[in-house]
């Protein structure tokens, strides 16, 4: 059976945890500085202007309420959650990819939040946090993509240690504190921690199975090497929550592993990314699918043959706000699949 994801807003849940997480919240006091990513960044008052870049970054500052402070945004994968499309109808979109430099500035922006080091870093695609620091405009990148991971080795980057969403949650509290809405950060870490609990407990005793399973994201080519989710990735976080085993042993982000190396690895379910973008011949869930059913090889794989397959935001695949949806998502399609012991 096809388990189809349906990406979920952050819930209503424990009014306790909510109200607990935000007593624990107090006023900014400026000048702040907050360290991010090896470089020290200073805020004399809260970002009025933000250019955010990666569909992660926006959802979070959207789920923090900071719409209004958005002037641009860049580096979309699929629609944005459904909560915010109004909002996100109002912002300037400077590009579906990567927005040019001179895109950036042009929104005057005091703040230019990225979700990745490869947009905004030593290497930056799109600028470099020196050109940006030297107009006066300050530059937040997530600490999921540069905490424990390097970034310079090509592709997807290395990360050497097992994400987390304390990772995210370290992030949500950092803005919220630079925005001075600590109350609020408070409150939604709250809400995401209540919803992982809840994903785990509705698998019970399924947690403790060891279920390979493998995470395709994309290919280049159909028939060529995947995408497929190294071990300490976001994935990865979310196979470890939920008790299942990941088919790939290596610290790459996202490494091309051949086909026969995870026929080999027998996963008993198969993660498909959905997404709209069309970069790659196997962006497409459908084409992923239509390979893997008539691939002379990979059509003999039990997982293949018996149709379990989870198909999943391709954002709850990165480190976001999103992968407590892939954690419910995976949780539900292991409970589908019969193979919930």
């Amino acid at each position: 059976m096809f388990i189809k994801s349906i990406s979920r807003a952050v819930i209503a849940t424990s009014l306790f945890l909510v109200f607990m997480g935000a007593a624990q919240a107090g006023p900014t006091r400026y000048p702040l500085t907050v360290q991010n990513c090896g470089a020290p960044v200073t805020f004399t008052k809260a970002p009025e202007k933000i250019v955010s870049i990666g569909q992660g970054m926006t959802e979070i500052l959207f789920s923090l309420g900071l719409a209004d402070k958005m002037v641009g945004t860049g580096v979309w994968v699929g629609p944005v959650l459904k909560p915010f499309e109004e909002a996100n109808k109002r912002i300037k979109r400077l590009a579906d990819n990567d927005p040019s430099f001179e895109s950036v500035v042009g929104q005057e922006p005091d703040l230019v939040a990225a979700e990745f080091e490869w947009h905004v870093g030593t290497s930056g695609s799109v600028g470099k946090r020196d050109q940006f620091g030297e107009l006066g405009i300050n530059t937040y990148v997530s600490p999921a993509d540069c905490v424990a991971k390097n970034n310079t080795t090509g592709g997807d980057g290395v990360r050497k240690e097992l994400f987390t969403m304390d990772l995210i949650y370290r992030q949500i509290s950092e803005l919220a504190q630079i925005f001075d809405i600590e109350e609020r950060g408070a409150a939604l870490i709250a809400e995401l921690k209540a919803r992982e609990a809840k994903a785990v407990a509705s698998i019970g005793t399924a947690g403790n199975s060891g279920l390979p399973i493998v995470f395709w994201f994309s290919s280049e080519e159909l028939a060529g090497d995947a995408f497929i989710a190294g071990k300490n990735s976001a994935p990865a976080y979310i196979l470890k929550t939920l008790g299942a085993k990941n088919v790939v042993d290596t610290e790459e982000e996202w490494p091309l592993v051949g086909w026969e190396t995870i026929i080999n690895a027998d996963p008993a379910i198969i993660v498909i990314a959905e997404m709209d973008r069309r970069r790659y011949a196997a962006d497409s869930a459908a084409a992923k699918i239509d390979f893997l059913e008539n691939d002379s090889v990979t059509s003999q794989m039990d997982a293949v043959k018996n149709k379990r397959f989870v198909l999943m935001d391709a954002q709850s695949m990165n480190p976001t706000i999103r992968t407590i949806d892939g954690i419910e998502q995976l949780a539900r399609g292991i409970i589908a699949s019969g193979l919930a012991k």
